[in-house]
């Protein structure tokens, strides 16, 4: 009952907002892996249009099994989305939070239609040519925006199990690159890989030095 009263909400959400604006047409962009010590960071855009996905949530409050589930339903029901991404070499280039920006800029950009309005989860905003609204915590408040943070998390979690099939020594299927004390276990034991992003291992890197 509780996650049917959430999903209600959501749709609500955007529901007033398409009515405060006078709109039809809104998206939802979300990104997944700024935090990560390794890989590319993912974000993805969604317009739902008429499409009611029952569970929708913020993705990090759904099991990986319910997260792929629902992947597979928005994909199909949605009127359109983009996935799309920034490297782990211009993470580098721009930091991360600008790397963050493009991807989403990208998914937006990818959509095969114009929205009237961006709802972007947090407080930061890509550069786009379309009206645009922040929503902090949107994710847990927009339908549209939990269903774009639901495909950035499947896609990028599916990206880093591919990395672990060609670097199987990080173990990157358990922590999907994230800092944790398994994947320093396997920094110390291999040092860093091609996907690990430079910028993230300073402090690893001075620690180690002080040992």
């Amino acid at each position: 009952m509780k996650t049917q009263e959430t999903n209600h909400d959501l749709y609500e959400y955007d529901a007033q907002i398409k009515k405060q604006e006078d709109i039809s047409l809104i998206c939802g962009v979300d990104e997944a892996g700024r935090g990560p010590l390794a890989g590319d960071v993912f974000a993805a855009a969604v317009i739902l249009g008429d499409a009611k996905i029952e569970g929708i949530n913020d993705s990090k409050k759904l099991t990986a099994k319910k997260r792929d589930l629902l992947y597979d339903e928005i994909i199909a029901k949605a009127d359109c989305y983009c996935i799309a991404r920034a490297t782990v070499d211009e993470i580098e280039h721009i930091n991360i939070l600008r790397a963050a920006m493009l991807a989403m800029k990208r998914a937006v950009e990818g959509l095969e239609k114009t929205p009237q309005l961006v709802l972007v989860d947090g407080n930061t905003s890509p550069d786009l040519s379309v009206k645009l609204k922040c929503v902090v915590k949107g994710d847990a408040l927009s339908a549209n925006i939990a269903a774009a943070s639901v495909l950035a998390k499947v896609s990028r979690d599916r990206y880093m199990e591919e990395m672990a099939q060609k670097y199987p020594q990080y173990l990157f299927e358990k922590h999907k690159g994230y800092g944790t004390k398994l994947h320093y276990a396997k920094l110390d034991e291999y040092g860093p890989s091609e996907i690990h992003r430079p910028s993230f291992l300073r402090k690893y890197n001075e620690h180690k030095a002080d040992r």
